[in-house]
């Protein structure tokens, strides 16, 4: 079996794939400061309460835009399974063409994004990871790894709202009944979800409305993942592809490239 684990700066995502099967996939917010047997521990309740043996992992393989937390995954990959974790960095081979400045900038997970966007959507694509931050990272029809956009993400704008405007409370997210809200707190609801989507279909045009002046046949597939897209994909007239797996689907199949 084969362990995935994508390290966000909020969330942690882990999968756990039988060949070509996801056996279970499972969220927790990313540890700041715990320790390899720390994580291991949570990693093996997840797989145990689901029935399944963490014995029979024979591959781990991990994303991870959080620093600090990189040395402890590896160390529990070596303690607890026997296992050289596999990193997506610089240097591995992801069957892309990059046309990126600097591609040792772009993180891992958009990397495992837009693998798995081409292997099981195909070209051209955009895909919308609502995460910590909001990506948007764009392929071509031939599969090129074109660039993107990074934007604040919706919970960590939420927080700097509440946190900073005196008289607003926290909200939790879902969609108001109208878009014009009777309360403060459809008021919010309404500002935050509305206002990202608004944002997101904007960029997504803008996208399309620019490559289409080099390729004008340019009808790119829109793909949402990341914890919160759940949400937007609900009211979203452009999201085509809801696949809130696509980080660790990705990182099976850059692990199957580098064997």
């Amino acid at each position: 079996m084969l362990l995935a684990i994508d390290v966000g700066n909020t969330q942690t995502v882990i999968g756990l794939f039988d060949k070509n099967d996801m056996l279970g996939s499972w969220r927790m917010v990313t540890p700041r400061y715990e320790t390899s047997d720390e994580i291991a521990s949570k990693i093996y309740s997840f797989i145990r309460n689901s029935g399944l043996d963490p014995e029979e992992i024979k591959d781990i393989s991990v994303s991870c835009v959080v620093p600090r937390i990189v040395e402890e995954i590896q160390k529990m990959s070596k303690k607890y399974f026997g296992i050289k974790a596999f990193m997506v960095e610089e240097g591995i081979e992801t069957g892309l063409i990059i046309d990126y400045d600097n591609p040792s900038e772009i993180g891992a997970d958009r990397i495992a994004n837009s693998i798995a966007a081409k292997e099981l959507y195909g070209c051209p694509a955009i895909i919308v990871d609502f995460g910590t931050a909001t990506t948007l990272d764009i392929l071509s029809k031939e599969g090129h790894y074109l660039g993107g956009i990074i934007a604040p993400g919706i919970e960590i704008s939420s927080e700097a709202l509440f946190s900073i405007a005196a008289k607003l409370s926290k909200v939790d997210l879902y969609w108001p009944d109208s878009v014009i809200g009777r309360n403060t707190a459809d008021c919010m609801r309404s500002g935050i979800l509305y206002g990202f989507m608004g944002q997101v279909e904007f960029i997504i045009k803008k996208v399309i409305e620019e490559r289409r002046k080099e390729s004008p046949d340019f009808s790119p597939k829109i793909i949402a993942t990341g914890g919160l897209s759940f949400l937007i994909k609900e009211k979203s007239d452009l999201i085509e592809i809801f696949d809130p797996d696509l980080t660790i689907k990705g990182l099976k199949i850059l692990i199957s490239k580098n064997k």
